[in-house]
């Protein structure tokens, strides 16, 4: 868990719409949004947005959902959002069973989120090879229109 998500104090209104979005979640898997109830909101990522990129938030959620049967369940949710100008814009969302099921989304979330840089040997081949062709086809054209 990073500690900028556990120290920084959110707005009502950002609490308001994860409260909102992570009920949404409920719903979509035919949990009663009258009689389920959310009980724990937690963000454990908050990236912050940059020139370059925009942010992620990545929130948590617990509580007690009741199916159409009247069944409680303990249930453990995730809302994803993206951080575009200061707003947040949701992702994903999902329920799970157990803590685990929503810790292997957590691991998937952190394998999108970081992103792979350009100063990767890979990535310095590739270049690379796209401006020694680039070079080569220019120099190919260069010829054919001389000696044509």
């Amino acid at each position: 868990m990073r500690a900028e998500a556990q120290k920084r104090q959110y707005s009502e209104r950002t609490l308001q719409q994860v409260r909102l979005d992570s009920v949404r979640a409920l719903t979509k898997v035919r949990f009663c949004p009258d009689t389920s109830e959310i009980v724990r909101l937690q963000c454990v990522d908050d990236r912050a947005e940059s020139e370059n990129n925009f942010g992620n938030q990545l929130w948590y959620f617990e509580g007690r959902g009741v199916d159409e049967g009247h069944h409680r369940q303990d249930i453990f949710g995730v809302v994803e959002y993206q951080v575009q100008f200061g707003l947040l814009e949701l992702v994903e969302d999902g329920v799970f069973d157990t803590p685990q099921e929503r810790e292997r989304f957590r691991c998937l979330y952190d394998r999108e989120v970081s992103r792979p840089s350009w100063g990767h040997p890979a990535h310095r081949l590739l270049i690379a090879g796209v401006i020694a062709v680039a070079a080569a086809t220019l120099i190919a054209l260069t010829l054919r229109n001389l000696l044509a």
